[in-house]
């Protein structure tokens, strides 16, 4: 039939799995938001009661998520082999259903033991929606599939941080009675995107403009778990990848920023009294709309992106991020990412320019984001789980070297750290871009 052909049955596929990732980062990312002064206010109160102590630390439970990320994903390849993409993304969903659930009655066991099960999770839910992204996409629709994703992906930040902001607004402190309120919502989330997996189809493999050639379980000529880790070693291997990890580890490094460190030395902003809670779910509904227009922007300009280059866009986030950088600087305390502070800044510190670099973080994340998924995509259509799979690794080593640091550093440090690595990672993406595109001017498909 014609309303069943295989483009309906690829963009009904990107759609659902966008909205079903909303759904579950909806949860995820506001909890991560949150979490450093969600769990500092839960020690409080079990230190005033005659409970058990709670010890647990947001930056530490954050830093054992991608440690454990970082070291799944050398063998989320081999399980996709052996459960597909779809059913590798359920049960890594519904171990970020699970972490959320921890929040509501917060145990400093119990915090570590889920964190490292996201961690597991996260590695088969990523590799896997690499994998399921790459099979319903071609060379031409790359580019836009990826920006459809994630726009998708990043309304989460909207709607959570929404619904965070109205739950803690006007709080110096999180109570037991908010927490519950917060996280029961973002439960209720991340259990309906889990559901939405289930409604992904599996697309027809017979026509013969796929981008790659698929066996009888839907993945791309990879026949053994075993098979599937050689691959990911020797892909890690190759110049393309080496030189491309710097820009992915930068990506690493800004996720820590933006999804922990930032929204915490918001909450630390003593300048911003009762309205320092509050900001946090503000801050993330602007980085959501950087996101979202980043993501849908680059979208539409997919076709002038495969004719001039994805380097263009990726410069672009570069400058907007190194633009960022400095008003953070100047605009915040130094000690803002370790504890509550009202120390001196290098201009009043205003609340409009906080709100303001939180879109400049999220349109340079989506910047860097979407030329990375579509690079590797274009480069890699025939190893897209373990190309996906090196992409995660690097940028949650990246990101749990960042929350280990940033319980230590001062936010100068931190955002001279972000400075270096995000030159260096632009020149190196850079570089790898010029060279595809010489490759396929010449005639060349992939490297």
């Amino acid at each position: 039939m014609a309303g069943d052909s295989i483009f309906d049955v690829r963009l009904y596929n990107i759609i659902m799995l966008g909205l079903s990732f909303m759904l579950i980062f909806t949860a995820f990312q506001t909890a991560s938001m949150a979490e450093k002064s969600v769990l500092d206010s839960a020690k409080n109160e079990s230190e005033s009661t005659n409970g058990t102590k709670f010890t647990g630390d947001g930056y530490t439970s954050l830093s054992v998520i991608y440690i454990v990320f970082s070291v799944s994903n050398w063998l989320a390849p081999s399980i996709i082999v052996i459960t597909g993409p779809k059913l590798s993304m359920f049960i890594g969903s519904l171990l970020y259903f699970l972490f959320i659930l921890s929040f509501l009655k917060p145990m400093t066991w119990a915090l570590y033991t889920v964190s490292g099960l996201v961690g597991f999770g996260a590695a088969i839910l990523w590799t896997g929606q690499g994998n399921f992204l790459t099979i319903n996409s071609d060379s031409e629709t790359i580019s836009r599939n990826s920006g459809i994703f994630w726009a998708l992906l990043q309304c989460s930040l909207l709607f959570g941080n929404a619904y965070s902001h109205f739950v803690l607004q006007g709080s110096d402190s999180i109570t037991k009675a908010e927490r519950n309120k917060l996280f029961i919502g973002l439960s209720g989330a991340a259990l309906l995107g889990s559901i939405f997996l289930l409604f992904l189809r599996k697309k027809r493999t017979a026509d013969s403009d796929d981008l790659v050639n698929l066996n009888s379980s839907g993945q791309a000529k990879v026949d053994t778990p075993l098979t599937a880790l050689k691959r990911s070693v020797h892909l890690m291997k190759t110049k393309e990848m080496l030189l491309l990890s710097i820009s992915i580890a930068y990506t690493g490094l800004e996720l820590t920023f933006f999804s922990g460190v930032y929204s915490t030395c918001l909450s630390n902003t003593k300048y911003f009294g009762t309205e320092s809670k509050g900001l946090i779910g503000i801050s993330g509904m602007f980085i959501g709309a950087g996101e979202i227009i980043g993501g849908t922007l680059f979208g539409l300009m997919a076709k002038r992106t495969n004719r001039h280059g994805r380097d263009i866009i990726v410069m672009f986030g570069y400058v907007v991020h190194m633009a960022c950088f400095y008003l953070i600087f100047i605009n915040l305390p130094s000690k803002s990412p370790i504890d509550p502070t009202d120390e001196a800044t290098y201009m009043t510190t205003n609340k409009y320019v906080a709100i303001l670099c939180s879109f400049l973080l999220g349109l340079g994340d989506s910047s860097f984001n979407t030329q990375i998924y579509s690079l590797l995509g274009f480069m890699f259509p025939e190893d897209s789980s373990p190309a996906f799979a090196i992409f995660k690794f690097i940028q949650s080593i990246a990101a749990a070297v960042a929350f280990f640091y940033s319980d230590y550093l001062i936010l100068k440090w931190q955002l001279l750290i972000l400075v270096i690595a995000g030159s260096i990672g632009s020149l190196s993406f850079s570089v790898i871009e010029w060279e595809s595109t010489n490759l396929k001017r010449e005639g060349y498909q992939s490297i």
